[in-house]
């Protein structure tokens, strides 16, 4: 998922305070936030988000996806071969995100 809107709580039926990343960094800890990172006040996983990869603001190229926390090409990675973590066997390659495919 990319990015997550900010959580609201109130103390107060009549007021709404707004709980953002930025000041409150345990609210992308809690139940059903989209990831444990706080990135330009929005909660992400780095680890899996192509807009935040490994880091806050760090995108990956158009075709690679955030695998780890690290932009790989997916159709030509032996070890997120298709997918994260989808390891082609030894001796067997990657071609258009598939192991063994041969052209």
């Amino acid at each position: 998922m990319v990015g997550g809107s900010p959580e609201k709580y109130t103390t107060n039926p009549r007021a709404t305070v707004m709980m953002t990343c930025d000041k409150f960094p345990r609210v992308c800890r809690s139940s059903g936030s989209p990831g444990p990172d706080c990135c330009r006040k929005q909660c992400v996983d780095v680890t899996a988000d192509g807009v935040n990869c490994g880091e806050c603001g760090k995108k990956c190229r158009y075709g690679d996806k955030c695998c780890g926390g690290s932009c790989v090409n997916v159709m030509y990675d032996r070890g997120n071969c298709g997918g994260c973590r989808s390891r082609c066997a030894k001796g067997s390659s990657c071609r258009h995100g598939m192991c063994g495919y041969a052209s």
